[in-house]
């Protein structure tokens, strides 16, 4: 009988690239352009993980009085503008991925990358980092109908990669999302 190797689903920002300080840099954008002084890369890093719309209400936040939803709506769109120009300036994998990627992929796993972070912005980011070539499905935080810590989410990254569960998927990432959705997925 022949046993292929489980299907691995990664997280992205924070569990293969460390992608805090162009998202820092995007979110100073945003409270700059709305007269709000930077939060910085330390503060970032404590306010990332629910999407590009909580990082900038949390910047919001700290740089001085909430924002109302207007100005929430063009601080989103301005975020992903600039973050998309500037995807990969200065997010790296962290040590030890590409050469553990190359490795699994040899042994024979199927990967994909399980994100909150929107599609098009993942594969550019991955594409960047040349890692993109690791992945043989991408499934980002508005390619399905829900998100992370929905187990559809989860789910749904299986069967964009040929529904392997069946094989033992193992989910890696670095928050309680990723926790939530892949024990909700039964994996």
């Amino acid at each position: 009988m022949f046993h292929r190797p489980p299907a691995l689903l990664f997280d992205l920002d924070g569990t293969l690239v460390d992608t805090a300080p162009d998202l820092a840099a995007a979110t100073d954008h945003v409270l700059e352009a709305f007269g709000r002084p930077p939060v910085g890369l330390a503060q970032v890093r404590q306010m990332v993980g629910d999407g590009a719309l909580a990082l900038i209400r949390r910047g919001f936040a700290a740089s001085g009085p909430p924002a109302d939803d207007e100005t929430m709506a063009a601080g989103h769109r301005l975020f992903l503008a600039y973050y998309g120009d500037n995807v990969a300036n200065t997010s790296r994998p962290f040590p030890g991925v590409v050469d553990t990627l190359e490795k699994l992929r040899t042994a024979g796993h199927a990967m994909a990358v399980c994100t909150n972070k929107p599609h098009r912005l993942s594969v550019m980011l991955l594409e960047q980092l040349d890692l993109l070539r690791f992945f043989g499905a991408v499934v980002g935080g508005d390619s399905l109908a829900m998100r992370k810590p929905d187990p559809g989410h989860v789910t749904g990254t299986l069967a964009a990669l040929g529904d392997r569960a069946g094989d033992g998927a193992v989910m890696v990432g670095d928050s309680m999302n990723d926790v939530a959705a892949a024990r909700g997925a039964g994996i």
